[in-house]
């Protein structure tokens, strides 16, 4: 039930009476609430306002926002279902960049004028924590609509949850050899791990004896070492479910494998392949410090131990695999993820370019699928594979990387 009343009061400021608008309402929580304004016309377009919230679902407490940022994100953090290491990434964000400018601020007095310019200060300076400190508020402030606390989220800035980080170097085969050469030989796999199985920092470290099996050449992910902001070391799953993996292991690794067993882990199954002190795996500081001696080096103080996957991804990319493969090897939740090392390179560039020529001069191989639905590249030049005795139709190949069309044609 919604009217308006009109009514008399004794001003404070004059001392003298005075006639206002009071608009009056019931709440769907069946408490009523009022508002006085000086014109009437503007206490019924509020009323119509709350009127058409309430019968569209919309409406919100008007109360219910006014709790302090830093309490009710607080609140967000603790009632989440986190991991440790992501509990920690948002600490440090909330305490680092978001609570210093709105902690004190109610939610509805969080407006989207004052995000935008909290937003592009910080991106001036750390672009990459902009984008993620950006995302962590948006988050917190859907939350808060679902709980109708607030009607709207002031983070309205167009983009700004997107990280515009430049791209990361990689390193040539050559440097990769180099790199192994001048480390420290307690971590030579480990670079070679993480090269050519894709492992991440933590993966590497959370390896146990037991997840490497060497006769049938696979490493099974299933933990990761991870530090967390205030230094506190966490051993969990790894980053996401698709983390969790068996990954073949290239020919090239078993040789180092092996030796690696036998110089520096433990017998049992739960012994640690990159043992530290006291029984723990070594820590990621003591890795860090190892890849720092061996990039100075080889003179590529650029590159980050995690570049050294990103590395490895874009080599396997580079052979031909599809983004699902590389999915799969780079342990990624999302073809986004692997896509970013498909990169284009000069040589591919060459060999795309003299393919296309190829091409346009019908100097083309059929690809046929053998009956695993692999594809079959042992037809000489100039014939064409036949379908299979199932009777099955030759498909054109669908891999999701151009490059694999283009590799098919024949001089």
């Amino acid at each position: 039930m919604a009217h308006i009343q009109k009514r008399t009061y004794t001003s404070r400021r004059t001392g003298k009476a005075a006639t206002a608008w009071q608009a009056r309402y019931t709440g769907p929580d069946g408490k009523e609430r009022t508002q006085r304004f000086q014109r009437k016309v503007d206490a019924q377009a509020w009323l119509d306002t709350v009127t058409s919230d309430i019968t569209q679902r919309r409406w919100v407490d008007p109360k219910a926002g006014e709790i302090p940022f830093r309490q009710y994100s607080r609140e967000w953090l603790d009632s989440g279902d986190l991991r440790a290491t992501t509990s920690s990434k948002y600490t440090h964000l909330l305490e680092c960049h978001i609570l210093p400018e709105f902690g004190e601020l109610a939610l509805v007095d969080i407006e989207p004028l004052a995000v935008r310019a909290w937003y592009r200060n910080l991106a001036r300076r750390h672009p990459a924590t902009a984008a993620g400190a950006y995302r962590l508020l948006a988050t917190i402030f859907n939350t808060a609509i679902v709980e109708r606390r607030v009607a709207a989220t002031p983070c309205t800035e167009k983009g700004a949850a997107q990280e515009r980080s430049p791209e990361r170097p990689i390193a040539t085969v050559a440097e990769i050899s180099m790199a192994i050469d001048a480390c420290v030989r307690r971590f030579r796999l480990a670079v070679l791990l993480a090269v050519w199985c894709h492992l991440r920092r933590g993966e590497v470290l959370g390896l146990l004896r037991q997840d490497l099996d060497l006769g049938g050449g696979i490493l099974n992910v299933g933990r990761a070492l991870c530090v967390l902001h205030n230094g506190t070391l966490i051993l969990g799953p790894p980053k996401t479910e698709a983390g969790i993996r068996p990954i073949e292991i290239p020919p090239n690794v078993i040789p180092a494998l092996r030796e690696h067993l036998d110089s520096f882990v433990g017998p049992g199954p739960e012994a640690w392949v990159f043992p530290g002190e006291g029984g723990d795996p070594a820590h990621p500081r003591t890795l860090n410090r190892a890849w720092a001696t061996a990039r100075k080096a080889i003179g590529r103080n650029d590159l980050r131990f995690h570049d050294l996957r990103h590395t490895g991804l874009t080599l396997a990319a580079s052979t031909g695999a599809t983004t699902a493969e590389l999915m799969h090897r780079g342990g990624h939740a999302s073809p986004a993820a692997a896509l970013r090392y498909q990169h284009a390179s000069a040589a591919r560039d060459r060999a795309i370019a003299n393919a296309l020529g190829d091409l346009a001069s019908g100097k083309v191989v059929q690809m046929g699928r053998t009956n695993d639905g692999r594809s079959s590249t042992n037809d000489p030049p100039g014939d064409t594979a036949e379908p299979s005795d199932q009777g099955d139709q030759w498909q054109p190949q669908r891999d999701s990387n151009p490059c694999l069309h283009l590799e098919r044609v024949v001089s």
